[in-house]
């Protein structure tokens, strides 16, 4: 890989598959393969716009074809998505909606590219915000875009696994939570702890509220009220 002076606005992820269709196929044909076998998803990394979305599943149609072509067994319902995790991709959500199965908002990065804030950078990490109402919104758009095509959205990221902000992601309508392992058991009582009418209730009341730290702490009112010994 060359090197770059913004390589996280670079030449990776999807954009690096495109030009190199080479790898990009062996990828692809290995999960294809592997779904024979087991519940496999294919989800596209980094998408900014529905070209390189169209261009990414025209090569996978390549290689469905050529395991068809040689006897090679894959699941032929298998579900195609694509990462939110860039501003542009939440804003055209309801172009892309038209070419997946699913979304999955990747909070990390869409945070950090929506704020224009690198949350490793001790001088500015302050102003990495997951209340940030422009984040909140785009969440909200980019769910109510996958709803209006049947489509389910999940989270990913850090906002995935924090349990203070498991009763916003329920009201804003995300219908999967996805967070590393050891996570898993404190999300899941947290949601289990939940009511959807408290979620829904909370996203009324943060609608007039202007401010990351405001919103919140809206949200950790309504956590503490539901499993205050998971706080």
């Amino acid at each position: 890989m060359p090197e770059e002076l913004n390589p996280f606005l670079g030449w990776r992820a999807i954009r690096f598959c495109l030009e190199r269709v080479d790898i990009f196929k062996t990828q692809l044909r290995a999960m294809l393969r592997a779904s024979a076998v087991g519940n496999v998803k294919i989800m596209y990394p980094m998408i900014s716009g529905v070209d390189e979305l169209r261009r990414a599943n025209v090569i996978l149609e390549e290689c469905r074809q050529e395991l068809r072509a040689e006897g090679k067994p894959f699941n032929e319902e298998m579900e195609v998505g694509a990462m939110i995790e860039i501003p542009s991709a939440a804003i055209a959500a309801d172009i892309l909606a038209r070419e997946v199965d699913f979304f999955s908002i990747g909070t990390n990065d869409l945070i950090q590219y929506s704020i224009a804030v690198d949350r490793l950078n001790e001088h500015i990490a302050h102003l990495y915000e997951p209340t940030h109402p422009a984040i909140i919104r785009l969440i909200r758009m980019t769910v109510d875009a996958a709803h209006a095509h049947n489509l389910w959205v999940g989270v990913c990221g850090e906002m995935g696994g924090d349990i203070a902000l498991t009763p916003l992601l329920l009201g804003l309508g995300v219908d999967e939570l996805s967070t590393g392992a050891a996570l898993v058991p404190r999300v899941k009582r947290a949601v289990q702890a939940l009511d959807i009418a408290a979620c829904l209730k909370l996203i009324e009341d943060i609608k007039c509220l202007d401010s990351a730290d405001a919103i919140l702490a809206k949200c950790e009112e309504v956590a503490r009220a539901h499993y205050p010994e998971l706080l």
